[in-house]
């Protein structure tokens, strides 16, 4: 599939959510770096704190989460990414039940996306990568697809936030993360350096070996896309 036009994605609306700071910069971030400099406005969420990510037996979950917060908001204005919404749920602790649900659909909402990036929840395991699919990420990713439908849409569910001054949203588009399946590429060889130079700001997260093997495995997924460098998603449109 072929990245859309500048004149298709100018003025569009962009949320990225997701598990743990830098989820999204490892996943995405090249994408989104892209459509922001084709028109597009593009925001944040992120789930959980991040504060048992580190194997440093010396630091504090406390000392984490500032740090981990820091970094994300750091990689996020190279990006140019609008704004960086926060919940703060404990790391490792995610689940996806009507509190998570309802905090993704309060965004959404807010910010009206007409594209949604995060996480694909069916991705247990990645055998190209070598990991197992953290389970926030999984917690998160089916969170954000229950928000979207049915949560978002209906003026019934949290009616609460109409009093709020939040209608009902319809999100057109989903770009699920998934390492080993996709059917959407976006080239992303003019901003390779920026997503290497967001996730570079994770400094608790992420070696210079890591963003070596990030940049190898760009290049291996636009060898599948046909580009220099790619980023790949399963892509949901949605008609109703």
């Amino acid at each position: 599939m072929k990245r859309k036009s500048k004149k298709s994605i100018k003025r569009k609306v962009i949320l990225a959510v997701g598990a743990h700071p830098d989820d999204i910069d490892f996943g995405a971030s090249g994408t989104i770096a892209k459509l922001i400099q084709e028109g597009a406005k593009a925001y944040y969420l992120i789930c959980t704190n991040g504060n048992k990510g580190s194997q440093d037996p010396k630091i504090t979950p406390e000392e984490l989460v500032q740090m981990r917060r820091k970094e994300q908001l750091e990689a996020a204005k190279i990006l140019r990414v609008k704004n960086v919404f926060f919940l703060d749920h404990e790391d490792t602790e995610l689940e996806n039940n009507l509190e998570l649900r309802e905090e993704i659909t309060k965004v959404i909402r807010e910010i009206r996306p007409d594209i949604v990036f995060t996480i694909d929840p069916l991705m247990i395991y990645s055998r190209l990568r070598g990991f197992l699919n953290h389970p926030d990420h999984r917690a998160c990713g089916q969170a954000v697809l229950d928000a979207i439908y049915p949560s978002a849409r209906d003026a019934l569910t949290f009616p609460h936030h109409l009093r709020e001054g939040l209608r009902p949203h319809k999100v057109k588009e989903i770009y699920l993360t998934n390492f080993e399946e996709q059917n959407a590429f976006f080239d992303i060889s003019s901003t390779i350096g920026l997503k290497i130079r967001a996730l570079s700001k994770h400094k608790s997260q992420v070696s210079k070996k890591t963003l070596k093997r990030i940049k190898e495995w760009a290049r291996m997924m636009g060898k599948k896309g046909g580009y220099k460098f790619a980023e790949g998603f399963k892509k949901i449109t949605l008609r109703r």
